[in-house]
């Protein structure tokens, strides 16, 4: 079985504004955009794979200035303003603050975006992302998240972000971050790929120990075999996996986050038809965690579907 890694998870409307955005073309933006229409999700998704693409070009403006009343180019503007911070933070480095100018337009940008579009979770959901930058976080950050639940409380990306701020890597600790993520999972209706934020956490946990500890730290080498890994993949696996009705737009990174931990804590069985599920649709993280991601995944895809 071919293994690929696809960013866009197969949304081939969605690869093609991409490649339009490479050549500075934004005519095909509108259409794509309103497409997504109420389901949130996919629109979520849309605009950050979007934003990625813009945020080294100006088509962002250019659509906007042609555009100025059309609110899904004001707020994709938002959300390139947030990938675009976060390009100047890794071009720093740990520990560098990014331009506050960079981070205030950002800011100012999405909440422009939310007054224009108020049903719409994605400024939110930029807001929230953006927070992180912020020496000690965002003082508003609460107020973002209250104004997210409200619209989308089960956005998959807006509770992915809320997490990572409250990893230790960023504003918070291992403990809060995975108080977050059972928290969020006590209260998801059937069926929520959210369902995976634990492992989640438990990814965010390992990477940041590893770069501290090194991977040869005491508690590092049974991290993923253990009971508590196990039973939080079974968990997982209950509460989305066996109750499963619909596709998300980013089924593909969590069902490899699940078949990893499922991988790596023994669970063949559930692995096995993840693996099935995915198709040979890989994801660079978690198979990072341990190598490299398109050799780990062969061989467990080989290992357990033969």
């Amino acid at each position: 079985m071919t293994v690929r890694f696809d960013p866009t998870n197969g949304d081939r409307a969605l690869a093609e504004a991409r490649a339009d955005i490479t050549i500075g073309r934004w005519q095909g933006l509108p259409g794509l955009c309103a497409a997504a229409g109420s389901d949130w999700d996919r629109r979520t998704f849309r605009m950050r794979l979007l934003a990625q693409a813009t945020a080294g070009t100006s088509v962002a403006e250019s659509w906007h200035e042609s555009q100025p009343q059309n609110a899904d180019a004001l707020v994709l503007r938002a959300e390139t303003e947030v990938m675009r911070a976060f390009n100047l933070a890794m071009a720093a480095g740990p520990g560098n603050a990014v331009d506050p100018d960079q981070l205030e337009r950002a800011v100012r940008t999405a909440l422009r975006a939310a007054e224009a579009f108020p049903s719409d979770p994605v400024p939110w959901v930029s807001l929230l992302t953006v927070a992180r930058l912020f020496p000690g976080g965002h003082p508003s950050m609460e107020l973002w998240w209250k104004e997210l639940h409200q619209r989308d409380p089960y956005n998959r990306e807006g509770n992915h972000q809320v997490l990572r701020h409250l990893s230790a890597r960023w504003h918070g600790s291992h403990g809060v971050m995975y108080n977050f993520a059972q928290d969020v999972t006590a209260t998801l209706p059937p069926g929520s790929p959210l369902a995976v934020l634990p492992q989640v956490a438990r990814i965010e946990e390992y990477r940041h120990r590893v770069e501290r500890e090194g991977s040869q730290a005491i508690g590092l080498l049974q991290f993923w075999n253990n009971e508590n890994s196990a039973s939080q993949a079974r968990r997982a696996w209950h509460l989305w996996i066996a109750q499963r009705q619909y596709t998300y737009a980013q089924d593909a990174a969590d069902l490899n986050t699940l078949a990893h931990a499922s991988c790596y804590a023994d669970l063949t069985g559930e692995a096995a038809h993840l693996f099935r599920l995915l198709d040979g649709h890989a994801t660079r993280v978690p198979w990072s965690c341990h190598g490299a991601p398109e050799e780990l995944f062969t061989r467990w895809q080989s290992k357990l579907l033969g």
